[in-house]
Formats: structure tokens, C-alpha cells, sequence
């Protein structure tokens, strides 16, 4: 099993971290207001535990479950107390009219994390294209995006802990190409499917 550390005190981050304790994990929740955190870390319960703001995770996956606006900003404030780690960037950068994206350029927070990170860690897209609700109760693809075969690898036995399926997308470039995915859920709950209970997925097909 994995152990995940949460920057973060929101919805996903429950979520996740609840789905995490359920799969054998161990969990450390980490937010900038520490009574937010310790009320977190006691929701979650089965040992989670709290950690300090900008101190060392004491998870070798950290999880930015953070507006996407301060995901870079944390991560800078971290700094090398993030050494070595996984760094998991699950944000959506959508515009005001949730029909494209904040950033004009073919980036994506993940790869604006990476120009920030320090030497020894690895950034993960993960999570990204899943509603909430639907990771809470249901059983969706995970798409991820990376650089480092090894740490997809740790991400990949993460999230089959929790009983979902692991899709590789290939390099962290694809981060962008996750967020325009994003924003295609979101158009889709608003009118093909009309409704927030699904999720992107692959399916195979013989023949």
C-alpha cells in the first residue's frame, strides 16, 4: 500500500482521502488552516494523521487537492520539503464560462508545477476528468500523465488500491490534453448526458 499525504481540505480531498483509508493506505492531511485539516484527518479516522503547512509530507505521494490557482503557489511554498516526492496535480483550470480553459497556451498546472518543483520530484496528472461525487460512490478510470515511468508506476498500484483502473496518457504534456477533458465532462453534464453522475473511460473491444 501507499502513503499519501493531502495538501488540501475540500471535497476531493475527503473524498479521496477517504477512498485512500479504505484501501489500505495511510493518509496525512496537510491544510493551510490546521483546524480544517485535524477536523479532516478525524472524518477520515483509521490513524489518518495531521500535517504542518510547508513542512516535509510525510507521504511519498503528495496530492494537490487545491483550486487550480494555488496548486503552483503551494507547491512553491513547499519548495525542497517536496524532495523526492510524487506530486499529484488532480485541478481543472476552467474559465469563468467553464468552456475552455484559464490559460491561453498549450500548458497545463502540472507542467507549470513541474517548473517549480524541486530536483527529485515527479509531477502526476491524475484525477482530473472524475466528479467528486462519482469517485465517491462509483468505480472510474483514472487517467494519468507523466515523465517518470516509476512514479506512474507508484501512482498506477495507488489507485488500483482504490479499486479503480489506472490509463496511462503518456508524458506530462498530456496534462494539457487531461484538462481539455476536463472541460469536455463538463459540457457533457450540461448537455449530452445532462447530468454529473459519469465519468470518461476507455472501453476495449475485440474484433
Amino acid at each position: 500500500m501507499s502513503s499519501i499525504s493531502i495538501i488540501g481540505t475540500g471535497n476531493m480531498a475527503r473524498t479521496i482521502g477517504a477512498r485512500a483509508m479504505a484501501g489500505g493506505n495511510t493518509v496525512e492531511v496537510i491544510g493551510r488552516d490546521r483546524s480544517k485539516a485535524v477536523d479532516l484527518a478525524k472524518a477520515l479516522g483509521g490513524g489518518a494523521t495531521t500535517g504542518e503547512w510547508g513542512a516535509a509530507p510525510a507521504g511519498d505521494i503528495v496530492i494537490v487537492a487545491l483550486l487550480f490557482d494555488a496548486v503552483v503557489p503551494a507547491v512553491t511554498r513547499f519548495g525542497d520539503a517536496l524532495a523526492g516526492k510524487i506530486i499529484v496535480d488532480i485541478s481543472n483550470p476552467f474559465n469563468s464560462a467553464f468552456d475552455g480553459l484559464a490559460h491561453d497556451e498549450e500548458t497545463s498546472i502540472a507542467q507549470e508545477v513541474a517548473k517549480v518543483a524541486p530536483a527529485g520530484a515527479s509531477v502526476v496528472k491524475a484525477f482530473n476528468t472524475v466528479f467528486r461525487g462519482v469517485l465517491d460512490k462509483g468505480r472510474p478510470d483514472v487517467f494519468i500523465a507523466g515523465d517518470s515511468a516509476q512514479a506512474k508506476a507508484g501512482m498506477e498500484a495507488f489507485i488500483k488500491s482504490l479499486g479503480l483502473r489506472p490509463l496511462d496518457v503518456g508524458g506530462l504534456k498530456m496534462a494539457h490534453w487531461l484538462e481539455g477533458a476536463g472541460v469536455v465532462t463538463v459540457a457533457l453534464a450540461g448537455h449530452g448526458v445532462g447530468h454529473w453522475d459519469f465519468a470518461l473511460g476507455a472501453s476495449e473491444f475485440q474484433g
